[in-house]
């Protein structure tokens, strides 16, 4: 009878897994507005300098994967003339990833390899100086302001999704240290898990052609927070639970163990390309200008700047004024006297878990819809940092441990406009040192860190 079941639901789960690899191969057919960007991007250097440039429209160009843009330039005081730009973007030699600009035609005419090379190489992908937006326009009618504030401004406006995405991971991280005193190293990786199951989410929906970008932003969060979660249960059952009286470093080996599995499996879940998904609302908002630098608001950095801030609020919000919070604080106080009161201990810590766990799905939500994806390794590096904003605000405290992971943000985009952004993260580790030595229990925790009896 068993045989017989294996055999009937063998052809189920071809055809499920079927279905997940042609939603995810279909991901990212259509230019996004990012692809759109680049291409005009490269108008300004295929004109004279000086030149007064208007995009007209965009099109399909006369290739597949080909982008064309109708533009009109005009030269001093001369008439405008119509020009285009035709934009080819194509995938590595196996097809998967995301689409790369790979040639420049001019009026139809394609630029040699030696000056597409150049262009690409030392023009549009400059990260010290970004080429400029031909669609922003002109400058004369936003507010003016001095070019220092200009410049603060545009990095702290920045920093918000990764201020987002930080205090989602370090209120993680403090929810159940707060309950267990150990530290849980996997929680970049449950970030990672999120991140491609939102991708996952989207796919399908796509898939059934019935996908807006609001309607893809809802399903990426539900997917996302339902996975970890889910994942997050099995974590609390079957390792932590079973790890819950130990006395030594079990359960931080055990987590370090499971952070490994986790990046192998999503590795063989995504295989060695980066799924991503096609960036909505990031059309830069010029609210400002100094000169020729233009201060700009990204929409979808925005929106989800507040909705990983509003769930970390909530967050505080729910351990301080619900049944649930009353007993997450006694149990952190003191957990064999909490019982006495009829609270169950292995409870609370089974929901912090899962809540935590939601907590990095959405952080991975964030990632994916700002940046485009989160690869299977990409969760270690991000979710260290949050450790070290949890820390920096006291990990043991929820809202410390928010305004920790706020702080490291703050201090990432504060060193990259001033310092070489290659040293950033060395900068970061080296704050938890100095604060490690002369305020071991945080900004916002005891003065004097000592072990957790357990």
């Amino acid at each position: 009878m068993r045989r017989y079941r294996r055999k009937r639901m063998r052809p189920l789960l071809l055809s499920i897994l079927a279905l997940l690899m042609a939603a995810l191969s279909g991901c990212g057919d259509d230019f996004d507005t990012d692809q759109a960007r680049l291409c005009r991007q490269a108008i300004p250097p295929l004109n004279q300098d000086g030149a007064r440039i208007e995009i007209e429209r965009t099109a399909t160009g006369p290739f597949r994967r080909a982008l064309r843009i109708y533009y009109l330039v005009q030269i001093g005081n001369g008439i405008a003339r119509q020009r285009s730009v035709d934009c080819l973007f194509g995938t590595r030699e196996n097809g998967l990833g995301r689409p790369q600009l790979i040639g420049i035609a001019a009026d139809g005419r394609p630029l040699p390899d030696a000056s597409f090379y150049f262009l690409r190489r030392f023009y549009l992908e400059d990260r010290g100086d970004p080429p400029p937006d031909p669609a922003v326009g002109a400058v004369q009618d936003l507010p003016a302001m001095p070019s220092a504030l200009a410049y603060g401004v545009q990095q702290g406006l920045n920093a918000l999704p990764s201020a987002a995405i930080y205090s989602l991971l370090a209120c993680a991280y403090a929810l159940v240290y707060g309950l267990t005193g150990r530290i849980i190293l996997c929680f970049g990786e449950f970030a990672a898990l999120g991140a491609l199951a939102s991708v996952i989410g989207v796919a399908l929906l796509l898939s059934l052609a019935v996908s807006t970008p609001l309607t893809g932003l809802a399903v990426a969060f539900v997917v996302a927070v339902l996975v970890a979660a889910l994942h997050g249960f099995a974590m609390g059952r079957y390792v932590l639970r079973r790890l819950e009286r130990s006395s030594g470093q079990q359960m931080l080996i055990a987590t370090i163990g499971l952070a490994i599995g986790l990046s192998e499996y999503l590795r063989l879940m995504q295989g060695p390309q980066l799924r991503w998904l096609p960036p909505v609302f990031n059309t830069p908002v010029p609210i400002a200008h100094a000169g020729a630098f233009v201060v700009t608001l990204n929409p979808i950095a925005t929106l989800l700047t507040l909705v990983g801030l509003g769930a970390t609020l909530g967050l505080v919000l729910l351990i301080r004024h619900t049944a649930y919070g009353r007993a997450w604080r006694a149990v952190a106080d003191d957990a064999p006297t909490a019982s006495l009161f009829g609270v169950d201990p292995r409870a609370v810590h089974d929901v912090a878990v899962i809540i935590a766990c939601a907590l990095c799905g959405m952080a991975g939500v964030v990632v994916t819809a700002i940046y485009g994806g989160m690869g299977f390794a990409g969760g270690f590096s991000l979710g260290l940092k949050a450790l070290v904003g949890a820390i920096l605000g006291g990990i043991g405290s929820v809202p410390g441990a928010a305004l920790g992971g706020l702080f490291i943000a703050l201090f990432e985009a504060g060193w990259s406009s001033a310092f070489p952004i290659e040293q950033r993260d060395l900068a970061v580790y080296l704050l938890l040192a100095v604060v490690l030595i002369w305020r071991p229990g945080g900004f916002f925790g005891d003065r004097e860190l000592t072990p957790r009896q357990v």
